[in-house]
């Protein structure tokens, strides 16, 4: 008779899954990110239940080399730099990252994308969940 190994889920392991799921913290109660890479650095935050913002570090990137697009349940952010000109520059050091990036997050069921404004190096994606009004508890006059 063969042994049924069971595997245990390590706490990175759930954390890896909870991080593709944006809007999806009421079911895993924990800090909500993505699953596909540090590149660029990012902050995912909730400001209430209903409100939510992602910040993605894009200093180097003017606004017209980044684009949000949400497609169906997915929100996509991509950043495509121009030619970087280097003539007359000698890199004594170079700490800044300057390649391009796609990031994809999964967006939860009634999660909407709001606003997306670069300001100081941070674009800032606003998310908010909107359930519908057939959905939303209501109360029924009792005569």
């Amino acid at each position: 008779m063969a042994t049924m190994q069971l595997k245990t889920v390590t706490p990175a392991e759930f954390a890896n899954l909870s991080r593709a799921l944006v809007g999806f913290d009421q079911i895993f109660n924990q800090r909500l990110q993505q699953l596909n890479g540090n590149y660029p650095p990012h902050n995912i935050v909730k400001y209430s239940d209903s409100k939510y913002a992602i910040e993605v570090a894009v200093a180097g990137f003017s606004k017209n080399e980044i684009t949000v697009e949400v497609d169906q349940d997915q929100l996509i952010v991509r950043g495509i730099q121009g030619e970087i000109i280097t003539e007359g520059k000698e890199y004594l050091h170079k700490g800044l990252a300057s390649r391009d990036f796609e990031q994809k997050w999964t967006l939860a069921e009634y999660m909407e994308v709001k606003d997306a404004e670069v300001k100081d190096g941070m674009l800032i994606i606003e998310i908010e969940r909107i359930i519908p009004e057939s959905l939303k508890p209501r109360s029924i006059k009792v005569k």
